[in-house]
């Protein structure tokens, strides 16, 4: 009869700090992920509507009168607006990627609200648009808009831009520990394996379905 003793045997101590440290990177993962996701679907909001506001005014000559002109963020530089579409989908296909490509996704995400930026803060005292549209409207090719004023926009597109340059900093950062989509594969990366259906053998149609399976049902 072999001895049981009734003192639980000694913990090993050093299982619980990496566990500890497990958790602690899964949650981090998890706010990482959400916090990415907010960051890019926001700033990609803020530009695309921000990209649609009034960025600059200023006037006309036309008889002897002066005819009011205004140019919205995607006549003054388009730049912005599809920046901020290439964004999203950035954002979108750093979870249907894995490995090296997650890294490209993530570093074009990055980009592309670096490249938003820097477009609308480099176009916030454009005047292009507006000579443009004065020149068309006085039907003189010469024509220069007057009393030439901007807006605060660019400065708000700027600043959706920044929030999805953060976004895409997070996936750089924190994307190689993100679940990745398809049902095919466990967040670990590993296939998921499927357990065999149970079978009767006094069933014949049980029988039938396991050999269409490709299984031997006298296992």
């Amino acid at each position: 009869m072999g001895y049981v003793s009734a003192v639980p045997p000694p913990r090993n101590d050093t299982d619980a700090p990496s566990a500890a440290a497990d958790g602690s990177d899964s949650r981090g993962g998890r706010r990482s992920v959400a916090a990415a996701l907010l960051l890019g679907a926001l700033g990609a909001t803020v530009v695309l509507l921000a990209s649609g506001r009034v960025w600059a005014r200023g006037t006309a000559a036309v008889g002897g009168g002066a005819l009011p002109l205004t140019a919205d963020g995607r006549a003054v530089t388009g730049l912005p607006a599809a920046l901020a579409i290439v964004g999203l989908a950035a954002l979108v296909a750093v979870f249907a990627v894995r490995g090296r490509s997650r890294l490209l996704v993530s570093g074009l995400l990055a980009l592309s609200g670096l490249g938003a930026a820097l477009s609308a803060v480099l176009a916030a005292d454009d005047r292009q648009a507006l000579d443009a549209q004065a020149a068309r409207t006085t039907a003189d090719t010469a024509a220069q808009v007057g009393a030439l004023t901007h807006t605060a926009w660019p400065y708000v597109t700027a600043a959706g831009a920044a929030l999805i340059l953060a976004a895409g900093l997070l996936a750089l950062r924190f994307g190689r520990s993100w679940p990745a989509m398809g049902g095919r594969y466990e967040r670990d990366g590993s296939p998921r394996t499927r357990k065999a259906a149970s079978v009767d053998p006094d069933r014949p149609e049980d029988l039938w379905k396991a050999l269409d399976r490709g299984e031997d049902p006298t296992r």
